[in-house]
C-alpha cells in the first residue's frame, strides 16, 4: 500500500495511492483508513510530509562504507540521536541555508520506519508488528556545527532539516532496497539498505528497549556513503541546487535549496 498525506482546505488528509490516482481517506494509517470510491489526480494535490511524528530518532554511523569514508570504527550498539520535530518538511519544500554558519550544510539521503502503534520493549522476532512502513528521508546536516560540538542534535535539527516523503510504503523489505541522492542531477550517493550495520529490526528493538516508540514515530536509519563533508573537496548545498534522495519501490524526495531570507 502506497499512503500520501497531503494538503487541503482544512489542513491535511490521507489518501491511498493506486496506479497514480490518489484516493481521499477518512481517518489515519494509525487507527484506520477508509478509501473513498472517487479518485483525483495525484498531480493536481500538495503532498505534505507523510507523517507529523511525534519523535524523529535516528541512527549515525550506521552503513559499513560510510564508517570507513569517515575513517571512523563501526560502532559496537546503535549511535543514537535526534533531531527536532519542527525540523520536517515535505517534498518541493525548500532546504534553508541558514543565516549563521550557512557555508558547510550537507545532503544524507536516508530510509525512515515509520511506527504503525505504540510498543515498548520489544523483541526483534517481532518488529514486523509495529512498523507500519518506510517513507524516505533527507537527513539534512550543518557540519560546521555538528563537528564542533560533542552532541549531534543541534547541527541536525535546524528548521526543513528533515525532509520527508513522498509517501509512505507498506510490505517493504527495509534491509535490501537501492537507495541514491543526486544533486542537481549528479549522483553522489548510491548503495543498499544491506550494507546497514544495524538492519531495520535490530533499531526497532533497541530503541523499544528503553522508550515508548508512539505511532507516527520515525526512525532514521542512517546513510551510506557519498556525503559532503568526506569528499575531496568536500561539496556542501548551495542556493538553486535541488536534491533528489531516491529510495527503490518509494520513489523519488525532491527538494531546492535556497537561504532563509
Amino acid at each position: 500500500m502506497r499512503i500520501a498525506r497531503y494538503k487541503t482546505e482544512g489542513g491535511s488528509r490521507y489518501g491511498i495511492v493506486e496506479e497514480g490516482r490518489l484516493y481521499p481517506c477518512a481517518g489515519d494509517p494509525f487507527t484506520g483508513l477508509k478509501k473513498e470510491k472517487k479518485s483525483i489526480d495525484l498531480g493536481s494535490v500538495r503532498l505534505l510530509a507523510p507523517v507529523s511524528p511525534p519523535n524523529v530518532i535516528c541512527a549515525g554511523l550506521n552503513y559499513k562504507k560510510h564508517a570507513e569514508e569517515a575513517g571512523l570504527p563501526f560502532p559496537p550498539n546503535p549511535l543514537i540521536f535526534l533531531k527536532a520535530t519542527t525540523s520536517v518538511c515535505g517534498p518541493g519544500d525548500s532546504i534553508l541555508l541558514p543565516k549563521r554558519d550557512p557555508d558547510e550544510i550537507d545532503y544524507e539521503v536516508e530510509l525512515a520506519i515509520i511506527i504503525g502503534k505504540q510498543v515498548r520493549d520489544l523483541p526483534e522476532d517481532r518488529v514486523h508488528e509495529a512498523i507500519l512502513g518506510y517513507t524516505v528521508a533527507n537527513d539534512v546536516s550543518n557540519r560546521g556545527v555538528q563537528l564542533k560540538e560533542s552532541q549531534w542534535a543541534r547541527g541536525k535539527s535546524y528548521d526543513t532539516f528533515c525532509p520527508l516523503g513522498p509517501m509512505i510504503v507498506t510490505d517493504l523489505d527495509g534491509d535490501n532496497l537501492n537507495l541514491t541522492c543526486r544533486l542537481d542531477g549528479k549522483v553522489m550517493q548510491s548503495s543498499n539498505t544491506s550494507d546497514m550495520i544495524f538492519p531495520t529490526r535490530k533499531l526497532v528493538s533497541y530503541l523499544s528497549e528503553c522508550m515508548t516508540l508512539l505511532p507516527g514515530t520515525v526512525i532514521l536509519t542512517g546513510t551510506p556513503p557519498g556525503v559532503g563533508f568526506a569528499r575531496k573537496p568536500p561539496v556542501f548545498l548551495r542556493e538553486g541546487q535541488v536534491v533528489e534522495c531516491e529510495i527503490e519501490g518509494i520513489g523519488i524526495l525532491s527538494n531546492p535549496v535556497r537561504r532563509e531570507k
